[in-house]
């Protein structure tokens, strides 16, 4: 049995809402997007690029994704998306590939840091809505490119 049509669109919406709000910067409603549960797990780059932190509960993941903050902009662009019927009923798994833009303001230059990422999702179907249940961020390279010019950030 497979994911239906409706299913794994509910599900590219989703992972696509999670990127926006980074971008936007939406932090306390991106947990929106996780069950209570949930649990969110970062690389430490550049030293750890797989998941060595743990972040559980709507609280944990807002405060974590909010470090995003020192940071000019972001840009996360979802490259590819795989989903898959989860174990149980009522769940899904998913490979997201992104590519993530993080902008950086240094004295008299802009530093663009890419991340080529992936995230190795589970989602739970909860009140007919698909949420993250569990969130893997797992870089598999980083690039450092100067910039030439940057839009600021938007006002709030």
């Amino acid at each position: 049995m497979t994911l239906s049509a409706n299913d794994r669109a509910a599900l590219r919406d989703l992972v696509h809402r999670y990127a926006a709000r980074v971008d936007d910067r939406q932090f306390d409603s991106i947990v929106q997007l996780f069950t209570a549960a949930a649990e969110l797990a970062l690389p430490e780059p550049p030293a750890a690029l797989e998941p060595i932190h743990f972040h559980r509960g709507h609280q944990a993941i807002a405060e974590a994704v909010a470090a995003v903050a020192a940071v000019a902009r972001t840009e996360h662009a979802i490259i590819g998306e795989v989903f898959d019927l989860g174990a149980a009923t009522g769940t899904a798994r998913g490979r997201i590939g992104c590519i993530a833009h993080h902008w950086t303001q240094r004295a008299d230059e802009v530093i663009d840091v890419v991340w080529h990422l992936r995230y190795d999702d589970e989602y739970e179907l909860a009140d007919a809505r698909w949420r993250i249940s569990h969130r893997a961020l797992t870089i598999n390279a980083i690039e450092t490119r100067p910039v030439r010019r940057l839009r600021p950030t938007d006002p709030s």
